[in-house]
């Protein structure tokens, strides 16, 4: 065996990669109380899962498609979209209740 095989990753180490950021996402997206630290745990989710989208374009496709890039750039626009929203509605919540503490929250109660 060649010693350059041992350094170029294979379809393992990006599932690997991208299924452990998935699990720290949802984590911590269910372990923690901040509102913050919340929508980074649904980051890291989103990352993961676009890891695994481009490795499963790059080692599962036989032609050329570039459709797990494609998906990846969607899911890039739609998490910028999310963190802008996410973080103007918890400034919004912030201004009105001076806490970022998801289960001090109760707005929609009746």
């Amino acid at each position: 065996m060649n010693a350059s095989q041992f350094l170029v990753p294979g379809l393992q180490h990006f599932l690997v990669f991208g299924s452990l950021l998935f699990s720290l996402g949802i984590y911590g997206a269910l372990s923690r109380r901040n509102a913050i630290a919340i929508l980074l745990s649904i980051e890291l989710m989103l990352n993961g899962v676009n890891i695994l989208m481009v490795a499963f374009s790059r080692y599962i496709t036989t032609t050329q498609e570039l459709a797990g890039q494609v998906f990846a750039m969607f899911i890039i626009s739609v998490a910028a979209a999310e963190a802008a929203v996410g973080l103007a509605i918890v400034i919004a919540v912030y201004r009105q209740r001076r806490t970022l503490q998801v289960d001090q929250l109760d707005l929609l109660k009746g």
